[in-house]
């Protein structure tokens, strides 16, 4: 196998890369004036029913509603923060998107300091870390608050969104850069994402990131194990109803198969033409 997956210096910009502060101000979407009224209870009651298959207008209305509401109950909830990394991460703009992560920290923030639970921390990593992930400077920054959030996500809630303290806190020990420079940290990405893998096999992204994991660690007689999860959460991805998701996922899967394609020509390189 080739070296597995080095985040040199480019990879590492495209990861973190250059502002000073998250984004300020609400991103205000289209046809609001034709939400339909709703009760800050019942919207609570509810919540389950917002999620990334949901269209973007009924969570849109929901948020604004949210925005409004002052009502403690409710305001420590992870909602408002679940609700904008949902918008967040299919909206296509940067500043738009950057603006509705970093709305989603702001809701998480007052959630916490009102008695938010472990909920709360994960959407607030996961909000904050697409806030800042094109700007270097920024993304240095919080690498020890994303740490801190996510852990404490993991000893709250290790089970919310399918393992998903498990392979976001496993993905930034993955993608970070190493000591001294960073906090990451190829053997402990190793050992979250497997157990991600293995206690929420249903995941595709659980199987994606523990085979870049396996890949970046370089051992020769992994690559096996590095295909077959690679596959399996290939095939999740194709057979599950992801929503909204999807799209990106894909993106993230056709990234690392050519990634996997590339090192096994470099492997393998086909023979010149005028040899016999």
């Amino acid at each position: 196998m080739n070296r597995a997956r080095l985040l040199t210096a480019v990879s590492i910009l495209a990861f973190l890369s250059g502002c000073a502060s998250l984004q300020h101000g609400q991103v205000q979407p289209d046809l609001l004036s034709e939400c339909p009224k709703q009760a800050v209870a019942a919207l609570v009651a509810e919540q389950n029913r917002l999620s990334p298959l949901s269209d973007t207008h009924t969570l849109a209305c929901a948020l604004n509603v949210l925005r409004d509401t002052q009502e403690p109950a409710v305001r420590r909830t992870a909602l408002g923060s679940r609700i904008c990394l949902h918008l967040a991460e299919r909206e296509a703009n940067q500043e738009k998107r950057e603006k509705l992560a970093a709305e989603g920290v702001r809701f998480a923030e007052i959630a916490l300091a009102q008695g938010g639970n472990g909920a709360v921390h994960y959407y607030l990593a996961a909000n904050l870390g697409l806030a800042v992930r094109e700007h270097i400077t920024l993304a240095v920054e919080n690498l020890d608050r994303l740490e801190s959030e996510m852990k404490q996500a993991l000893a709250l809630s290790p089970g919310i969104d399918d393992g998903g303290p498990l392979r976001l806190l496993g993905a930034l020990y993955l993608k970070a850069p190493a000591w001294p420079n960073g906090i990451g940290d190829i053997d402990k990405a190793l050992e979250l994402l497997e157990k991600a893998a293995r206690e929420h096999p249903g995941h595709p992204l659980n199987h994606l990131f523990y085979a870049q994991a396996l890949w970046e660690e370089g051992e020769e007689d992994a690559l096996s194990q590095v295909k077959s999860e690679f596959a399996l959460g290939e095939r999740l991805l194709a057979e599950g109803n992801w929503g909204y998701n999807k799209e990106s996922w894909k993106k993230e899967f056709d990234k690392f198969r050519q990634e996997l394609e590339e090192a096994d020509s470099a492997l393998h390189p086909p023979l010149a033409s005028g040899l016999k």
